[in-house]
Protein backbone atom coordinates (compact mmCIF):
# COMPACT_ATOMS: atom_id res chain seq x y z
CA UNK A 1 0.00 0.00 0.00
CA UNK A 2 1.31 3.42 -0.94
CA UNK A 3 -0.16 6.24 1.12
CA UNK A 4 0.40 9.74 2.36
CA UNK A 5 1.15 10.69 5.93
CA UNK A 6 0.49 14.22 7.18
CA UNK A 7 0.29 15.46 3.61
CA UNK A 8 3.50 13.79 2.42
CA UNK A 9 3.04 11.33 -0.41
CA UNK A 10 5.81 8.89 -1.39
CA UNK A 11 7.59 9.73 -4.65
CA UNK A 12 7.83 6.63 -6.79
CA UNK A 13 8.92 6.82 -10.44
CA UNK A 14 7.07 4.65 -12.96
CA UNK A 15 10.24 2.57 -13.48
CA UNK A 16 9.99 1.25 -9.90
CA UNK A 17 8.19 -1.82 -8.68
CA UNK A 18 6.42 -1.68 -5.31
CA UNK A 19 4.65 -4.89 -4.40
CA UNK A 20 0.99 -4.54 -3.48
CA UNK A 21 1.72 -6.05 -0.04
CA UNK A 22 4.47 -3.53 0.78
CA UNK A 23 3.76 -0.53 3.02
CA UNK A 24 5.32 2.71 1.74
CA UNK A 25 4.13 5.83 3.49
CA UNK A 26 5.00 9.42 4.12
CA UNK A 27 8.29 11.09 3.28
CA UNK A 28 9.74 8.36 1.06
CA UNK A 29 11.40 8.77 -2.33
CA UNK A 30 12.62 5.96 -4.56
CA UNK A 31 15.20 6.34 -7.31
CA UNK A 32 14.68 5.11 -10.86
CA UNK A 33 14.39 1.33 -11.33
CA UNK A 34 14.31 0.56 -7.61
CA UNK A 35 12.04 -2.03 -6.07
CA UNK A 36 10.26 -2.73 -2.79
CA UNK A 37 9.14 -6.32 -2.35
CA UNK A 38 6.54 -8.36 -0.51
CA UNK A 39 5.61 -7.14 2.97
CA UNK A 40 8.47 -4.63 3.19
CA UNK A 41 7.79 -1.47 5.22
CA UNK A 42 9.26 1.94 4.39
CA UNK A 43 7.74 4.12 7.09
CA UNK A 44 8.52 7.77 6.39
CA UNK A 45 6.43 9.10 9.25
CA UNK A 46 9.05 10.42 11.69
CA UNK A 47 11.89 11.16 9.25
CA UNK A 48 12.65 10.88 5.54
CA UNK A 49 13.63 7.74 3.66
CA UNK A 50 15.56 7.98 0.39
CA UNK A 51 16.39 4.95 -1.73
CA UNK A 52 18.71 5.48 -4.70
CA UNK A 53 18.48 4.21 -8.27
CA UNK A 54 18.69 0.51 -9.10
CA UNK A 55 18.37 -0.54 -5.45
CA UNK A 56 16.12 -3.20 -3.97
CA UNK A 57 14.44 -3.61 -0.60
CA UNK A 58 13.49 -7.26 -0.30
CA UNK A 59 10.68 -9.12 1.43
CA UNK A 60 9.83 -8.20 5.03
CA UNK A 61 12.47 -5.47 5.39
CA UNK A 62 11.83 -2.46 7.62
CA UNK A 63 13.27 0.98 6.88
CA UNK A 64 12.50 3.64 9.48
CA UNK A 65 14.16 6.74 10.92
CA UNK A 66 14.57 8.21 14.38
CA UNK A 67 12.26 11.13 15.02
CA UNK A 68 13.99 14.50 14.61
CA UNK A 69 17.43 12.84 14.54
CA UNK A 70 18.21 10.26 11.88
CA UNK A 71 16.82 9.76 8.39
CA UNK A 72 17.43 6.70 6.21
CA UNK A 73 19.51 7.20 3.09
CA UNK A 74 20.21 4.27 0.78
CA UNK A 75 22.49 4.79 -2.21
CA UNK A 76 22.41 3.46 -5.76
CA UNK A 77 22.87 -0.25 -6.60
CA UNK A 78 22.13 -1.38 -3.03
CA UNK A 79 20.60 -4.74 -2.15
CA UNK A 80 18.84 -5.02 1.20
CA UNK A 81 18.20 -8.71 1.86
CA UNK A 82 15.06 -10.32 3.25
CA UNK A 83 14.06 -9.42 6.81
CA UNK A 84 16.70 -6.71 7.28
CA UNK A 85 16.03 -3.74 9.55
CA UNK A 86 17.67 -0.50 8.44
CA UNK A 87 17.06 2.22 11.03
CA UNK A 88 18.19 5.85 10.94
CA UNK A 89 21.39 5.30 8.98
CA UNK A 90 23.27 5.94 5.74
CA UNK A 91 24.01 3.14 3.29
CA UNK A 92 26.32 4.31 0.52
CA UNK A 93 26.37 3.03 -3.09
CA UNK A 94 26.89 -0.59 -4.17
CA UNK A 95 26.35 -2.20 -0.76
CA UNK A 96 24.99 -5.68 -0.05
CA UNK A 97 23.06 -5.99 3.21
CA UNK A 98 22.45 -9.66 3.94
CA UNK A 99 19.29 -11.35 5.13
CA UNK A 100 18.24 -10.65 8.70
CA UNK A 101 20.74 -7.83 9.25
CA UNK A 102 19.98 -5.11 11.80
CA UNK A 103 21.57 -1.69 11.30
CA UNK A 104 20.87 0.77 14.10
CA UNK A 105 20.78 4.57 14.33
CA UNK A 106 23.61 6.76 13.08
CA UNK A 107 25.52 3.97 11.34
CA UNK A 108 27.28 4.68 8.07
CA UNK A 109 27.91 1.80 5.67
CA UNK A 110 30.73 2.66 3.28
CA UNK A 111 30.55 2.24 -0.50
CA UNK A 112 31.08 -1.27 -1.83
CA UNK A 113 30.69 -3.05 1.53
CA UNK A 114 28.97 -6.27 2.50
CA UNK A 115 27.13 -6.73 5.79
CA UNK A 116 26.83 -10.51 6.24
CA UNK A 117 23.52 -12.21 6.96
CA UNK A 118 22.38 -11.94 10.57
CA UNK A 119 24.86 -9.22 11.55
CA UNK A 120 23.87 -6.52 14.03
CA UNK A 121 25.57 -3.13 13.76
CA UNK A 122 25.26 -1.12 16.98
CA UNK A 123 24.48 2.60 16.93
CA UNK A 124 27.18 4.92 15.54
CA UNK A 125 29.10 2.14 13.74
CA UNK A 126 31.14 3.36 10.78
CA UNK A 127 31.84 0.70 8.17
CA UNK A 128 34.76 1.69 5.93
CA UNK A 129 34.30 1.34 2.16
CA UNK A 130 34.87 -2.07 0.57
CA UNK A 131 34.86 -4.12 3.77
CA UNK A 132 32.99 -7.20 4.99
CA UNK A 133 31.34 -7.09 8.41
CA UNK A 134 29.73 -10.03 10.21
CA UNK A 135 28.60 -11.15 13.65
CA UNK A 136 26.71 -9.89 16.68
CA UNK A 137 27.86 -7.27 17.26
CA UNK A 138 29.13 -6.79 13.73
CA UNK A 139 32.89 -6.62 13.32
CA UNK A 140 35.28 -6.07 10.46
CA UNK A 141 36.24 -9.42 8.93
CA UNK A 142 38.21 -8.44 5.80
CA UNK A 143 38.68 -5.97 2.99
CA UNK A 144 36.83 -6.62 -0.28
CA UNK A 145 38.25 -6.91 -3.77
CA UNK A 146 37.03 -6.61 -7.33
CA UNK A 147 35.36 -10.03 -7.34
CA UNK A 148 33.33 -9.07 -4.29
CA UNK A 149 32.22 -5.88 -6.03
CA UNK A 150 31.08 -7.90 -9.05
CA UNK A 151 28.99 -10.07 -6.72
CA UNK A 152 27.38 -7.03 -5.07
CA UNK A 153 26.41 -5.60 -8.46
CA UNK A 154 25.19 -8.99 -9.69
CA UNK A 155 22.66 -9.15 -6.86
CA UNK A 156 21.39 -5.66 -7.70
CA UNK A 157 21.22 -6.47 -11.44
CA UNK A 158 19.16 -9.59 -10.71
CA UNK A 159 16.57 -7.40 -9.02
CA UNK A 160 16.50 -5.06 -12.02
CA UNK A 161 15.45 -8.09 -14.07
CA UNK A 162 12.81 -9.08 -11.51
CA UNK A 163 11.51 -5.51 -11.50
CA UNK A 164 11.02 -5.53 -15.27
CA UNK A 165 9.24 -8.88 -15.13
CA UNK A 166 6.90 -7.84 -12.32
CA UNK A 167 6.13 -4.48 -13.92
CA UNK A 168 5.23 -6.25 -17.19
CA UNK A 169 3.05 -8.79 -15.36
CA UNK A 170 1.31 -6.04 -13.41
CA UNK A 171 0.78 -3.61 -16.26
CA UNK A 172 -1.94 -1.77 -14.36
CA UNK A 173 0.72 -0.34 -12.07
CA UNK A 174 1.43 -0.58 -8.39
CA UNK A 175 -0.15 2.52 -6.98
CA UNK A 176 0.50 6.23 -6.80
CA UNK A 177 3.25 7.64 -9.01
CA UNK A 178 4.95 11.00 -9.63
Amino acid sequence: MIRSYQGRLPKIPASCYVDISAQVLGDVALGENSSVWCNAVLRGDVHSIRVGANSNVQDCCVLHGQRNLYSVTVGDWVTIGHNATVHGCVVEDAVLIGMGVTILNDCRIGEGSIIAAGAVLPEHTVVPPRTLWAGVPGKLRRELGDEDRKLILEYAKNYLDYTKIFLAENSQGTGIRD
